[in-house]
């Protein structure tokens, strides 16, 4: 059963931070840290990895989705990660732009797919050597620049296809209302999202299989 071989895959893999940032000073991993990590327990388990992207629009923001998907036989299983692409950065230019998001949004289509815990990754430890009080989610929303109304159709569309209650989303933002939800926080809820949609989707096939 495939998901028998994602799980002792998910229980094996050892995919240490092998990156180092000198100007943040914090570790990492990398898309390819995670794929040379894999790999070998692909092979004993003869299962195939596959990634693919596809750039898709959001209002006028354009994102690259990643689908991670593990094949074993003709079972598969799949993950989808969303990142979006910065206006633009300085020293790149477009199709290296394009490049770094699709890097990392396979990163994280990785992690859901394997279950690789990232919350001490870059993306949350970095400080750029600034300390701070923590600030709680629903200060955030105070504070920060709300989604905008087509994010919030976009949020509203998945959390119907996923099937998850209104009130946990909010929760989890630490919001009253989709109106307040922080425009930083709208690539984390669009990936959880996926996630549990992809995750209803495997169970579905799982139980017309059995």
């Amino acid at each position: 059963m495939i998901t028998e071989v994602l799980h002792s895959i998910q229980q094996q893999l050892k995919a240490p931070k092998g990156q180092f940032n000198e100007f943040g000073k914090y570790r990492y991993r990398s898309c390819e840290d995670i794929l040379e990590a894999v790999n070998p327990l692909l092979a004993e388990h003869k299962a195939a990895l596959t990634i693919n992207d596809e750039v898709v629009s959001v209002g006028n923001r354009i994102y690259v989705m990643a689908t991670a998907t593990l094949a074993v036989g003709e079972n598969t299983v799949c993950v989808s990660a969303y990142a979006r692409e910065p206006e633009n950065k300085k020293g790149m230019d477009e199709a290296q732009i394009t490049g770094a998001t699709s890097s990392y949004a396979r990163k994280y289509a990785l992690n859901g797919l394997f279950a690789i815990d990232d919350t001490k990754d870059a993306d949350a430890t970095n400080k750029h050597g600034q300390e701070s009080k923590p600030v709680k989610p629903a200060q955030k929303a105070k504070d920060e620049k709300p989604i905008t109304k087509e994010q919030q159709s976009t949020i509203m569309d998945m959390v119907a296809e996923a099937g998850v209650e209104v009130d946990k989303i909010l929760a989890f933002c630490g919001c009253k209302t989709f109106e307040t939800i922080p425009a930083t926080m709208f690539d984390t809820v669009m990936n959880k999202l996926q996630i549990t949609i992809d995750a209803n989707k495997a169970k579905e096939e799982k139980e017309k299989a059995a």
